[in-house]
């Protein structure tokens, strides 16, 4: 393989999009690619080879001049694969369909033009009515990915996501546990003859499943904690190997907390805040150096003394226990996490295109439906509705009733 360019192993590890290349096209599909301003998010929707795919299936793709650098995609990779690369920000919202990682403010809002379609994230906690109302007025199509729902109706963006920030919160730990971050002078998971680091894990969803199996790999030795007897059997299930499973008993949880090396805090809260589960109390006992990772920081986080941090100022002390609270885990390995997105986003855009457009789509898939919050300039969510006090709608009975 030495012969071979980076952009052709980047195609080799995407085999499932070659196999998506039809040459029947029923529509053309114009998708407009911002670079993102959001702090420090460094993901790309699309890699250059899933753009390739797009175009030889008829569609245009406009990318604006560094939108994917920060992943390691530079502007001749995409337009050496027939992306179009522009240098004014407006003239990316000239396209039908706007694709984004962060949720998009209020000044690209005013630049979207009416009736257009806009896939990015919605981050329901930090949304401002004002952008919702913006939507709603330009009469916008917008979906959420973090709604989105594949054939087997699973969250899939949060899913891939999820997995990923699982396995790199364990190499975090590993980092922070060594002499160079000031730590412990640890090697996560120990050697012959050494006692195995312990490894905490607060939550046994998607992200503690992950953390555990990278955990294990690396030999260390797992405790997984969650209030669901279901979640923790099927984590033990999943991962095909014996590791310490509780629900959330106080007394067991505190003396794991305070005896470990790593803390690993992967709640989720189906709605607002999620659970804060260890104390500042049961912190300050942990012994001096371990470190706490909390993934659930963007919901408020688990562990009582976590505050949000950033991916230049990643860490804090606290009671002597090094504290890593960055929200979006998964833009360090943007690479990684553009390949994650680029392998759901593209059959998405070419099943547009084949079924001769976006409402078509959404009639025919239910799990794209599920990702709809405002269609056509009315508001389909109901949680935003109740929120921010708006006329509700049904997504069904706007799209079925029209058929």
């Amino acid at each position: 393989m030495g012969g071979f360019s980076e952009l052709a192993k980047q195609a080799m590890l995407q085999p499932q999009e070659e196999m998506l290349a039809k040459k029947n096209k029923k529509n053309s599909v114009y998708i407009g690619i911002p670079k993102e301003t959001s702090f420090q998010e460094k993901r790309i929707a699309l890699t250059p080879f899933s753009v390739s795919l797009l175009v030889n299936n008829g569609h245009q793709v406009l990318i604006e001049s560094g939108a994917g650098l920060a992943a390691n995609f530079s502007d001749q990779h995409y337009s050496e694969q027939g992306a179009k690369i522009v240098y004014h920000t407006q003239e990316v919202y000239q396209a039908d369909i706007i694709l984004k990682i962060a949720p998009p403010t209020l000044e690209e809002v005013e630049m979207m033009k009416e009736h257009q379609i806009i896939f990015s994230a919605l981050q329901m906690a930090t949304l401002k009515k004002e952008l919702v109302l913006a939507l709603l007025e330009k009469k916008i199509t917008a979906l959420a990915f973090e709604y989105l729902r594949d054939d087997g109706n699973v969250l899939t963006i949060m899913r891939a996501m999820s997995e990923i920030v699982g396995a790199t919160s364990v190499l975090i730990a590993a980092e922070y546990l060594s002499n160079v971050y000031g730590g412990k002078g640890l090697m996560l998971g120990g050697v012959t003859g050494v006692p195995p680091t312990e490894i905490v894990i607060l939550g046994a969803g998607t992200v503690g499943e992950y953390a555990a199996r990278t955990a294990i790999g690396l030999g260390a030795q797992v405790k997984v904690f969650d209030s669901s007897l279901f979640k923790l059997r099927r984590l033990q299930n999943n991962i095909g190997h014996r590791v310490f499973t509780s629900v959330m008993q106080p007394n067991v949880l505190e003396k794991a907390i305070t005896t470990c090396d790593v803390a690993i805090g992967a709640i989720r809260a189906a709605h607002g805040r999620s659970p804060c589960v260890v104390s500042e109390e049961t912190v300050a006992k942990m012994k001096p150096n371990s470190v706490i990772i909390d993934v659930s920081i963007d919901q408020g986080g688990c562990f009582e003394t976590s505050e949000i941090t950033n991916h230049k100022h990643p860490v804090f002390r606290k009671h002597g226990v090094i504290h890593y609270c960055v929200p979006n885990i998964a833009s360090r390995v943007s690479r990684t996490a553009t390949y994650a997105f680029t392998n759901i986003f593209t059959p998405i855009l070419l099943d547009i295109g084949e079924m001769g457009g976006i409402m078509n789509l959404i009639w025919e898939k239910p799990g794209i439906r599920n990702a709809v919050y405002v269609y056509q300039g009315a508001m389909t969510n109901n949680d935003l509705a109740q929120r921010f006090d708006l006329p509700y709608k049904d997504l069904n009975l706007l799209v079925f009733g029209n058929r």
